[in-house]
């Protein structure tokens, strides 16, 4: 056996054709409570670990800084401020939007964390770093589990 770098592109082993790639993305323990809240509820959870101090929005299942397994899941408030933003007149398909989407980094309060998410109800040229926003939630019967079931956060 030969542990020689090839160099010549060539000389790899290769296989030309098509291959499925089926796969399941899961949220994982933490991601499933996180969003069975925001469904069944119209709550925002975090984890918390009190040996480094930080509540972890969205929840994680062991802390980054000392790999803590996270099990002190608390509520939070659905508010939060605008730490960065911005604004697309385009939609994915690069179709001119009938009105601009503004998107923003939200810190959720009480956290150490935040979430990306749409800000509704305000004039892009209004926006400000540190505007104060709360979530507006789907009706019940509309929300599936998802980050979505968040409507927009709008000005608090």
């Amino acid at each position: 056996m030969s542990f020689d770098k090839i160099r010549d592109p060539r000389k790899l082993r290769h296989q030309i054709g098509h291959m499925e790639c089926d796969y399941v993305y899961t949220a994982g323990v933490a991601g499933e409570r996180f969003y069975l809240a925001l469904r069944e509820d119209g709550k925002l959870l975090a984890t918390r670990c009190d040996k480094c101090n930080i509540t972890y929005m969205p929840p994680r299942m062991y802390c980054d800084k000392c790999f803590a397994e996270l099990t002190n899941y608390k509520e939070v408030p659905l508010t939060g401020i605008i730490e960065s933003y911005t604004i697309t007149y385009f939609d994915m398909d690069g179709e001119v939007l009938p009105e601009p989407l503004v998107l923003a980094f939200i810190k959720i309060d009480q956290t150490d964390g935040g979430l990306i998410h749409t800000v509704g109800n305000i004039k892009p040229e209004s926006l400000k770093i540190g505007t104060k926003v709360k979530a507006l939630f789907k009706d019940k019967a509309k929300r599936t589990g998802a980050l979505t079931d968040i409507k927009c956060f709008q000005p608090a």
